[in-house]
C-alpha cells in the first residue's frame, strides 16, 4: 500500500522568505524532497533536499534578509527555535555574541500519514518504546504519527519541548489527533513538565521528543515504572553509543563495574571485573531508524544489553519498507537449546561459537576462517566427525579448543550444565566439592578430572574422551606438506602465525625443510603425540 504523504502547507514556510528566493524554491518544484532551508549571514542562501545540498542564490545573505524572517515567525525560545502558527516547520536561529541573530535553518515540518505502519504492532503492544536515528531520519515525523494513532484509543500526552510533534501555536496541529499537547516553557524544565503530565492529566501514554538530560532520564524511569507506556526518541544512532553515553545510558539500565567471585569468574571464563547491566531498562523495546524505510528493531532491550556487555553479536529484527509500501521483516536467526542456554555469557577467545577476526570483534565461526588461517572445521573433509558439549570448570578452555581444532573434533564448550555431554574440571577443585560439582553428580553428568591445567593433560583428556589413536589424525604425508604450502601463502599475505596439524618427526622435518624454502621461521612445539609446527615471519 502506497503512503499518504502529507505536506505540512510549504506554502507558509515559502511564504515568510525573501521573495528572490521563494521564486527560486518553487522553480525547483521538488516540494516533498525539501528538508531545510540554511541561511547564514555573509554566505549564499542554500536547500537540502534528500539527495544532497543545493545552492539557491549566487549573493550572500543580507541582515535584512534575516529581519524579514524573523519579524514573520514566533518568539524564539531559550533553545533558539520558533515556528509559524499552526504548521510543523521549525525556525532554528543561530546567534552572535551579542545575541543577535546571524544563521537560520528553517525546516520543513510535515506530517506524514501512514509512516507507523511498518511497527504499528509494536507501538500498540502496551510496551515502552525508544526511537534513535541521526537528525533529518524522521523520528519525529514517526513520533507525531504514534501518537495521532494511539490516540484514537488511549489517553495520550504529548510533552512538546520545541513544539515539533504539535506545532507551534497554542492550538494543536491536526496530525496529533485527539492526543493533548503540553508545552514546555523551557528545555531545562522538561523533566519536570514530564511528571506534570503523569500527576496531572491521567495518562495512558506519554510521548517525548529529544531526551537529552540525565534528569529527563530519571523522570522517564519515573514515569515507567508507574505504568504508563512511554514513547520516546533519545541522542544517540545506535543502541551500543547510547549505552556509552553516562547521561542516557539509565534508559536501557545502565551500566556498572562489577567485581566476581572466584568460583563465578571461572565459570563464566571471563576476568574477575566485568561491566553488568545496572537496572531494568525503562524502555522495553529500542528501533534504530538506519533511514526512513530501514528499521533495526531491539524487541528485547534487557537481551539485547546483556549481550553486547558480554561481547556477543546482537540479533535485531529488520523491517524494510518495499518500494510500493510493504513491510518487510527480516527475522532474527534463532538460538538453538544449547545457545540460549549460554546467550548471556560472554564467548571466550577462540569458543566454538564464535571467533575474533582481525578488528577483534566476535563473529560467528562459520562465517569466518579460523584464527590461524587453516579451514574451519565444516570444510574439512577428513579426519573424525565427532561432536562432544563439554562444560570445562576451572579450565583453560582457549586450551581446550585449541587442543580440538587440532584433533579436529567438534567440540562445543557450554556455559552451564543444562546443555553439556560431560563436565570438565582439576582435581583440587574435584577435591573442594563445590556446589556445582554436587549438582553434576546428582544429575548423573560424567565428571573428567585432570591433575594439572596443561595443555599435555587437556590432549590426553580428549585423546581419551574420542577414543583417538596417539600420533594419527588421518593426515597422510602429501596432505601435511600441502598444509605447510597453504600456511606459507597465508603467512605471506599477512597472517602473523599459524600452527600446523600434529604430524611425526618424520614428517615434521619435511614441513620444516619446505618453510625454510619459502624463506620463512618455523619451529616445532608441544610433545609427542601432539607436536606440531608453527609457522611465522622472521
Amino acid at each position: 500500500m502506497q503512503q499518504n504523504r502529507i505536506t505540512d502547507d510549504l506554502s507558509s514556510l515559502i511564504g515568510i522568505l525573501p521573495e528572490e528566493l521563494a521564486e527560486v524554491i518553487t522553480q525547483f518544484g521538488r516540494d516533498d524532497e525539501l528538508l531545510e532551508i540554511i541561511l547564514d549571514l555573509g554566505r549564499v542562501p542554500t536547500a537540502r533536499f534528500t539527495d544532497g545540498e543545493y545552492v539557491l542564490l549566487e549573493r550572500e545573505v543580507t541582515e535584512t534578509d534575516l529581519e524579514l524572517i524573523v519579524l514573520q515567525v514566533g518568539d524564539f525560545d531559550a533553545d533558539n527555535r520558533a515556528g509559524i502558527e499552526r504548521t510543523l516547520h521549525r525556525i532554528s536561529g543561530l546567534r552572535n555574541r551579542r545575541g543577535e541573530i546571524v544563521g537560520l535553518t528553517c525546516r520543513v515540518g510535515r506530517a506524514v500519514f501512514g509512516t507507523i505502519e511498518i511497527i504499528k504492532d509494536i507501538i500498540e503492544s502496551g510496551r515502552s518504546v525508544l526511537f534513535l536515528g541521526k537528525p533529518g531520519v524522521g523520528k519525529t515525523t514517526m513520533l507525531r504519527e504514534a501518537a495521532r494513532v494511539l490516540a484514537e484509543s488511549k489517553r495520550v500526552v504529548i510533552v512538546d519541548t520545541s513544539n515539533e510533534i504539535g506545532g507551534d501555536g497554542d492550538i494543536a496541529h491536526p496530525a496529533i489527533g485527539k492526543a493533548r499537547r503540553m508545552q514546555v516553557p523551557m528545555p531545562s524544565l522538561q523533566h519536570e513538565v514530564m511528571i506534570e503530565a503523569v500527576e496531572n492529566h491521567n495518562p495512558e501514554v506519554i510521548v517525548i521528543d529529544e531526551i537529552g538530560r540525565e534528569l529527563e532520564a530519571l523522570a522517564a524511569r519515573t514515569i515507567g515504572e508507574r505504568g504508563v507506556q512511554l514513547i520516546g526518541t533519545a541522542h544517540g544512532i545506535t543502541l551500543d553509543n547510547l549505552l556509552l553515553n553516562p547521561t542516557l545510558s539509565d534508559l536501557v539500565g545502565g551500566i556498572e563495574s562489577v567485581t566476581l567471585s572466584d568460583e563465578e569468574a571461572r565459570r563464566r571464563g571471563t576476568q574477575k571485573t566485568v561491566l553488568e547491566r545496572r537496572a531494568p531498562p525503562t524502555f522495553d523495546m529500542l528501533i534504530e531508524l538506519q533511514d526512513r524505510n530501514t528499521l533495526i528493531i531491539h524487541h528485547d532491550v534487557i537481551e539485547a544489553v546483556d549481550l553486547l556487555l558480554r561481547g556477543m553479536a546482537l540479533r535485531p529484527e529488520v523491517r524494510h519498507r518495499g518500494p510500493d509500501g510493504e513491510v518487510i521483516i527480516e527475522e532474527p536467526p534463532q538460538l538453538t537449546k544449547k545457545a540460549k542456554g549460554r546467550q548471556n555469557h560472554k564467548p571466550d577467545r577462540g569458543s566454538a561459537d564464535y571467533r575474533p577476526n582481525r578488528n577483534g570483534w566476535y563473529e560467528k565461526a562459520e562465517d569466518t576462517r579460523l584464527a590461524n588461517g587453516i579451514k574451519s572445521l565444516e570444510e574439512q573433509d577428513n579426519g573424525p566427525q565427532l561432536t562432544a558439549s563439554i562444560y570445562p570448570y576451572g579450565i583453560a578452555r582457549n586450551r581446550l579448543i585449541d587442543a580440538a581444532n587440532r584433533f579436529r573434533v567438534r567440540l562445543e564448550v557450554v556455559d552451564s550444565l543444562d546443555g553439556a555431554d560431560a563436565l570438565l574440571t582439576l582435581k583440587n577443585f574435584y577435591r573442594n566439592r563445590p556446589r556445582l560439582i554436587v549438582d553434576a553428580e546428582r544429575r548423573g553428568l560424567p565428571i573428567y578430572v585432570l591433575r594439572s591445567n596443561t595443555i599435555t593433560q587437556i590432549e590426553n583428556f580428549l585423546l581419551d574422551y574420542f577414543s583417538l589413536e596417539p600420533g594419527t589424525n588421518g593426515d597422510s604425508e602429501e596432505r601435511a606438506l600441502a598444509e605447510a604450502a597453504e600456511a606459507v601463502e597465508a603467512v605471506r599475505n599477512g597472517i602473523q602465525a599459524i600452527d600446523l596439524t600434529p604430524q611425526s618427526a618424520a614428517i615434521r622435518r619435511k614441513q620444516h625443510e619446505l618453510i625454510r624454502q619459502a624463506q620463512l621461521q618455523s619451529h616445532s612445539y608441544g610433545r609427542d603425540p601432539v607436536r606440531h609446527v608453527r609457522v611465522f615471519r622472521g
